[in-house]
């Protein structure tokens, strides 16, 4: 028996009734009780699930569905890797199948906006395998890739697009697609699309869709600037969130290692050597340290592939397929990777430079221990990211364990202790999976 994905608790309220409490919510049960064959999904959508052994909805499917297929708006609060996708997938591709109409040039039915090329080309794919046994056309278009392709699918006619801001405009604008027959609306990863400057893009791009339509909102987090966005874009909508906001998932064992600057890479692939199962993932800030990265790995005969901005789209497929499947075990990434890539058997994550926005830590971790697996993330921290570890303890609300006893230890500051992560005196909170002292251990040693 399997599950789209298990994450934590699951929490339902309506827009529209905000006293509602989870214990009157029979959506509370969901993850329990609730299997898809009882979710009065459609046949060819329910053997699909099976040819996959799919039985048991994650929380935020099985939250999300019911209200979907009656039609209603929602907004999904959950972090990538808890199986959102088929939260929304499933019951448009019902809504089309069970009110087929002839798919029309450069009029798509559904859309599905997300913030990276990678992330659509996932999306597209999950549409690809739920809807195997329906008869509706798919198409996924985003830049840097030449667009005659797309062009040519959208005039033959799709019903559902997938699309990221800046591609979709463009085709707008030169009149290869209109967006004026569109049922559903989705848009996915919001916090992201703010993240990456894309709100006045996806706020252009609403104004040109049919005022009557379905609207889904997905937020790993809710900035004040996406809930304006949602409640200008969904109306009576159901609320369902399945993860704390900006909280880590439970099954990551997290550990700080402190370490100089200049032995970061040779720790790096020390912990590479000692992790001899599963595929690794480092981020870095920036652009070009991810290439230097890559080079200075592979002189300690590490295969290593980069993905970033600067890379052509070929070349970043070309990089993740070499990664997913193990011809290179280390994938170097700059933030554009942490969200919308999910590669099976990353075990374990290392945050190469510490990001400037802590919500970033949050993401980059979630790479590993997706679909109820666990896994391990280690973040590197110097002299100079010490402030940097701060804010993300304070955002995650726990100390991060300390890695003792690698053979390129640092100092750790000498107020960390005394102070706890919050910096104000406030007690240090329980640790679960506890520092990893006397020696270098952990799940690696396993």
């Amino acid at each position: 028996m399997r599950t789209l994905c298990r994450c934590a608790s699951l929490h339902f309220f309506s827009m529209t009734s905000p006293t509602t409490t989870p214990s009157h919510s029979p959506a509370l049960a969901a993850p329990v009780t609730i299997t898809f064959a009882s979710l009065a999904l459609i046949e060819p959508l329910q053997r699909a699930l099976r040819e996959k052994d799919y039985t048991e909805p994650s929380p935020i499917q099985a939250g999300a569905i019911p209200h979907l297929l009656q039609g209603r708006d929602l907004i999904g609060i959950a972090q990538t890797g808890t199986g959102k996708t088929a939260a929304f997938a499933l019951p448009i591709l019902q809504k089309l199948a069970t009110h087929p109409a002839p798919p029309v040039s450069k009029r798509p039915r559904a859309l599905i906006l997300a913030p990276t090329r990678e992330l659509a080309a996932q999306i597209g794919q999950s549409f690809q395998h739920y809807g195997r046994h329906l008869r509706l056309r798919h198409t996924v278009i985003f830049g840097g890739v030449g667009q005659n392709p797309q062009v040519q699918a959208l005039a033959r006619g799709v019903d559902i697009l997938i699309a990221t801001p800046g591609r979709l405009q463009d085709l707008q604008q030169q009149k290869h697609v209109f967006l004026d027959k569109v049922e559903v609306f989705v848009l996915d990863e919001a916090d992201r699309m703010l993240d990456m400057g894309f709100v006045h893009d996806v706020k252009r791009i609403i104004t040109t869709l049919p005022p009557r339509r379905q609207s889904l909102l997905f937020s790993a987090t809710m900035p004040p600037v996406i809930e304006e966005l949602a409640a200008s874009l969904v109306h009576h909508a159901a609320r369902v969130e399945v993860t704390p906001v900006a909280t880590t998932a439970e099954r990551i064992e997290q550990h700080v290692a402190f370490v100089d600057r200049g032995n970061k890479v040779k720790l790096l692939a020390h912990l590479v050597g000692q992790h001899a199962d599963g595929l690794v993932i480092t981020f870095v800030r920036m652009k070009h340290m991810a290439n230097r990265l890559v080079e200075q790995l592979s002189k300690h005969e590490i295969r290593a592939e980069a993905i970033h901005g600067n890379k052509s789209q070929s070349a970043r497929q070309r990089a993740l397929e070499n990664f997913r499947t193990g011809h290179s075990r280390v994938l170097v990434a700059t933030d554009i990777a942490a969200r919308g890539i999910d590669v099976k058997g990353i075990s374990l994550v290392v945050n190469y430079d510490l990001p400037e926005e802590p919500e970033s830590y949050v993401h980059r971790i979630g790479r590993t221990a997706r679909a109820g697996r666990t896994g391990i993330a280690v973040a590197f921290c110097d002299d100079g990211e010490r402030n940097l570890l701060r804010q993300i303890e304070r955002l995650i609300r726990q100390p991060i364990p300390v890695l003792k006893g690698h053979p390129y230890e640092a100092s750790e500051p000498k107020n960390r202790e005394a102070r706890g992560p919050l910096g104000n005196g406030i007690d240090r909170p329980h640790r679960p999976n506890g520092p990893c002292r006397g020696g270098f251990r952990s799940r690696f040693h396993r």
